[in-house]
């Protein structure tokens, strides 16, 4: 990996304390991405997100770091501010490497963020914020409705994407100081989360979103309408920009690795979207009918699926009654299955052709007491009826917002699960 040339801009260093902090865990990590298991885990992807798996996969996603610092090894020592954002990285992937890590993979390699402006549609949320426990990330949003009038539609503006080249080549110079030797550094264009309707209730509150689909129906189209015009011209420029990211190794919480991806043509200083993973999701259409799932999201998110290559589609949203709509969308490969869904239901309407992205119940790691024979019941259920099915199976624990500063609970769910699915944790 060629070093950054002298003509780029000059970044002020950190010092050599942090410098040394950082590139003894680096050096660490690169040891653990250098093990035989790595590729081992990234087959088993593969043949996962080919539908022909060898075992269900699991991973563990959106952790409670601030109740995870186990014998201080989350407790930063870097003074730089950069620093600390790359410290936190390296501590938080070494401590799930070696207390929960399940069928995560460790890359040789590093993704820096290129710096990139116009990811958006020019609105940003109005919300008050309620905190329980000012050391965790997790909070109560109580968002103002912004769109309430004709004039209002207009605050969704196409965006100008465009990329500060001088502080892209900053944040490189800073990494090779850092990383230089002991990892591939590499200059990481946008990967993006493309909901339409999760922003829409930021910006109107989920309420008043859902009455606007009741009461202003034409409204909401045309809202949702334009949403869906900034996305893809967002797309548009980034593609012709040379500005998407690489070929990925997550898609939001799931392992990305497959031999369908990238197209034939591939180019990697300039990847198209369909050499991409793309992530979708209708969180707030959780109560809505089919018909206006259909009408709301599946006809404008399949303007934008239809350009990827694959697509991980649903979140916390219940789809078991949703399967005809969702089989709608284009390039759909994985689908989300939420703690609330009827999994039967799901496993049937989902069968062999596509993988059943299990979403375990959150709260059961903050019941208290901790209840380990619930967790087990729930994983060897789960595990049952995808086999009954013939459904690809992979298990997500994911929004932990807490296990009750008892980190142990996780480290024991993550032994349950990789024993559910016949593998060694």
């Amino acid at each position: 990996m060629a070093m950054v040339s002298d003509t780029r801009p000059r970044a002020t260093m950190p010092g050599a304390q942090d410098i040394q902090i950082i590139r003894d865990l680096a050096a660490e990590l690169a040891e653990i991405a250098a093990l035989p298991i790595q590729e081992e885990k990234r087959a088993l992807w593969r043949k996962l997100n080919g539908l022909r798996p060898e075992r269900p996969m699991v991973m563990i996603d959106q952790v409670c770091w601030n109740e995870m610092n186990v014998d201080d090894a989350l407790t930063l020592r870097c003074a730089d501010a950069e620093c600390r954002g790359y410290e936190t990285m390296l501590r938080q992937t070494l401590l799930q490497w070696k207390r929960f890590r399940v069928d995560m993979v460790v890359e040789p390699f590093l993704r820096i963020p290129r710096a990139i402006h116009g990811l958006g549609a020019g609105v940003q949320a109005e919300e008050e914020i309620s905190v329980l426990d000012p050391t965790n990330a997790v909070v109560g949003h109580l968002f103002i409705n912004q769109f309430e009038t004709e004039e209002d539609l207009e605050k969704i503006q196409a965006p100008v994407v465009r990329e500060d080249t001088a502080e892209t080549a900053r944040r490189m110079e800073v990494a090779h100081e850092l990383f230089g030797g002991l990892m591939e550094i590499r200059a990481e264009g946008a990967d993006l989360n493309l909901s339409l309707w999760d922003p829409i209730s930021t910006w109107m509150s989920v309420q008043d979103a859902i009455y606007g689909l009741i009461d202003k129906p034409d409204y909401m189209h045309r809202l949702v309408g334009r949403l869906t015009d900034a996305y893809n011209s967002m797309l548009t420029q980034l593609e012709e920009q040379g500005l998407l990211c690489g070929i990925q190794s997550l898609i939001h919480c799931t392992g990305a690795w497959t031999d369908d991806l990238p197209a034939p043509g591939y180019d990697p200083a300039r990847p198209r979207l369909k050499d991409l993973w793309a992530m979708g999701l209708a969180q707030m259409f959780s109560t809505v009918s089919p018909r206006m799932f259909e009408e709301y999201e599946v006809v404008y998110a399949s303007r934008i699926f239809e350009r990827f290559g694959l697509v991980y589609y649903g979140c916390c949203d219940p789809l078991d009654g949703k399967m005809d709509q969702v089989r709608m969308i284009p390039n759909v490969r994985k689908i989300s299955m939420s703690p609330w869904v009827d999994q039967e239901l799901g496993a049937r309407k989902i069968g062999t052709d596509f993988v059943f992205s299990r979403k375990p119940n959150p709260a059961n790691l903050a019941w208290d007491p901790f209840n380990a024979q619930l967790v087990q019941e729930d994983l060897q259920q789960t595990v049952r009826i995808c086999a009954d099915h013939g459904c690809p199976l992979e298990l997500i624990q994911k929004d932990i917002s807490t296990v009750r500063y008892e980190p142990e609970r996780l480290f024991q769910w993550a032994d349950m699960a990789m024993e559910a699915v016949g593998a060694a944790s």
